[in-house]
């Protein structure tokens, strides 16, 4: 996860900005940049790769002021290059961004039509020139960033500097988390507290939409209807965990609200927006010539990789094996040569999926691994290394590393699609701008949290429950089924809806409810068949489906949760949202401990 420190402060900034960079370190990125403002000037450092090399460049090109912002960037749009670095500036205005720009291609078509020129790849620097452009034409600044909030779409959280105006910065959420620190004679932003910690204790968050200008008397914040409103200031604590879960009650809560930028990130890492293409890390292998995938993993991994099978044998039609890790060496399977063993895990040091590996590299097959910790052993023993951009994901029960390896899955499903010659170029295309939407629906199902908490206890009393699912929805059944298993101590079974007449069907009664995801499509009808078997036996059912499948089969359930209308390439991401959150709000209500849940680890380093 990208990070974001802005400081309006008495003295000079350019070592504390570093300062609070490096408390970000733990969100990973790999370039990094100041601006200050000195002498009616913005003053830009940047540099690729370590934080060590931002401080190097600024020991030989010092940046003077006292005002100025900072980023660590993971590369999202466009390599981790000097040119993409944050902070991104025209003559006027210099900005951070963590999150994405869904909308950026026109709107960068648009600019360059008036003449405006770029300098980097990146969707952040479309929204320099459009708030640019603004002041350019006059605009105070407050006016300017009102103007231009309202054309952007996607998940971000900004912060913005003006060359003309050295008393103030701008900063802007949606989708994407920032904080305001409040000092004596100075205020800060960040995208957590943690940033902010050496500075204050005394902190704001932004609520969704919300923007805010800051100057060294304070700050004033407004909705996103640009009503001025106030937001609590509470005192942030001392400790690295009570300061980044936030305003949030649990890790897995702010994980859950995390997606959408994490999402975006990772995405944001694996296609060229403007050429509307997946582009995967270098490899040395031929892809096109890879006729059989063997996917391991565990627990959720595994979910995600059941996923991923229907991805590859739907799109790039190669036929896919998949394992539990702990399982997959006692049955001594038979690996085809040139066969790509894939493995799936947040940590990259789960021990029955990383001895999976050795087996599988041993038997001369090719090594891809989808993992969230770039420096872990999975990661320095494989051939294809896939890294999702979730940042540490404290909470045990995964959550946004789930959604960020179905995101990481679904780009090399459509890459082994156009390498396989199954996917044509216009095909490609349509993909990419399915993925590019995914952030945007993960916000729009996040805005249920209300409904999902206020229904929590209807599954509360519950010592058994059921989830059903068709197709890509079978292993989201699986996983809300686990979810629930894990941290609410629920007794709980994920099912492909068709299996429930072979067997389940006859543990239905009034007194165990059953979850069904149910999307819209071609799939909807089947599933709500099976759905209304459950009902006609006094089952209780909750539907999680969009507005279309609730307005067709909603009637006589015990509940129903509704999620945007998305493609089907994208639905696991998003449907992953509400199962997480049913099972939050469950565990919550039976006080649980959320976090740490009994018996559990978040990485199991022994077989």
């Amino acid at each position: 996860m990208c990070g974001i420190i802005g400081i309006i402060g008495k003295d000079q900034v350019a070592d504390r900005l570093v300062d609070g960079l490096k408390r970000m370190e733990y969100r990973g990125y790999d370039s990094a940049g100041v601006c200050t403002i000195e002498g009616g000037q913005l003053i830009r450092r940047r540099a690729e790769g370590k934080l060590g090399n931002l401080v190097k460049e600024l020991v030989g090109n010092p940046a003077p002021g006292t005002v100025g912002i900072a980023h660590t960037r993971w590369a999202t749009h466009g390599a981790p290059t000097t040119s993409n670095a944050h902070p991104h500036a025209t003559g006027e205005v210099a900005l951070v961004h963590n999150g994405i720009i869904e909308n950026f291609k026109p709107l960068r078509e648009a600019l360059q039509a008036r003449g405006r020129s770029f300098e980097s790849e990146t969707d952040t620097e479309v929204v320099a020139h459009l708030v640019s452009e603004q002041v350019e034409a006059g605009l105070s600044p407050q006016d300017a960033v009102q103007a231009v909030l309202p054309q952007l779409r996607g998940a971000f959280a900004l912060a913005i500097a003006f060359r003309q105006h050295p008393d103030l910065l701008i900063g802007a959420r949606l989708g994407s988390p920032l904080v305001v620190g409040y000092g004596e004679g100075e205020t800060y932003l960040g995208s957590d507290a943690l940033a902010l910690a050496p500075l204050t204790q005394q902190i704001a968050y932004l609520d969704e939409g919300d923007w805010v200008v800051i100057t060294r008397e304070g700050a004033q914040i407004y909705d996103s209807a640009n009503n001025p409103v106030t937001r609590e200031i509470t005192t942030s604590g001392v400790t690295a965990a009570a300061i980044e879960k936030g305003n949030y009650r649990h890790f897995m809560q702010k994980e859950i609200f995390e997606q959408p930028t994490v999402v975006a990130q990772t995405l944001s890492s694996y296609i060229r927006p403007l050429e509307q293409t997946v582009a995967l890390p270098q490899m040395d292998f031929d892809l096109s010539a890879i006729d059989r995938i063997t996917i391991v993993a565990c627990g959720t991994s595994f979910y995600a990789g059941m996923v991923a099978k229907y991805w590859f044998e739907t799109f790039a039609r190669v036929p896919v094996d998949i394992d539990v890790a702990s399982e997959f060496r006692y049955r001594d399977p038979v690996l085809q040569p040139g066969g790509l063993a894939l493995f799936i895990s947040q940590s990259g040091e789960t021990a029955d999926t990383l001895a999976a590996l050795r087996h599988c590299k041993a038997n001369g097959q090719t090594i891809a691994v989808v993992v969230n910790v770039p420096t872990s052993s999975m990661a320095r023993e494989a051939d294809l290394l896939l890294p999702t951009h979730a940042g540490p994901e404290i909470g045990v029960a995964s959550t946004k590393a789930f959604t960020c390896q179905l995101a990481v899955l679904a780009a090399l499903a459509a890459h082994l699609a156009l390498k396989k010659g199954k996917l044509s170029a216009a095909d490609e295309h349509e993909i990419v701008k399915h993925l590019i939407e995914a952030p945007a629906a993960l916000n729009a199902a996040l805005s249920h949290d209300d409904d999902i908490a206020a229904m929590a206890h209807l599954i509360a009393p519950a010592r058994d429950v059921l989830y059903l699912g068709r197709g890509p929805d079978y292993p989201l059944a699986m996983e809300g089924a686990l979810k629930l298993k894990e941290i609410s101590y629920i007794h709980a079974e994920g099912y492909a809806s068709g299996e429930m007449k072979h067997g389940p069907i006859a543990l239905i009664d009034e007194s165990v409810p059953v979850i069904v995801l149910a999307p819209s499509g071609p799939l909807f009808e089947k599933t709500v068949s099976n759905m209304h078997e459950v009902m006609a036996r006094g089952g209780k059912v909750v539907l999680i489906s969009d507005a279309d499948g609730i307005a067709e089969a909603g009637d006589g359930c015990m509940a129903t949760i509704e999620m945007p209308k998305v493609h089907p390439l994208i639905a696991p991401l998003v449907y992953a949202v509400p199962v997480q959150l049913l099972a939050y709000h469950v565990a919550v209500a039976k006080g649980t401990d959320v976090d740490q849940p009994r018996n559990l680890a978040k990485s199991v380093t022994v077989e």
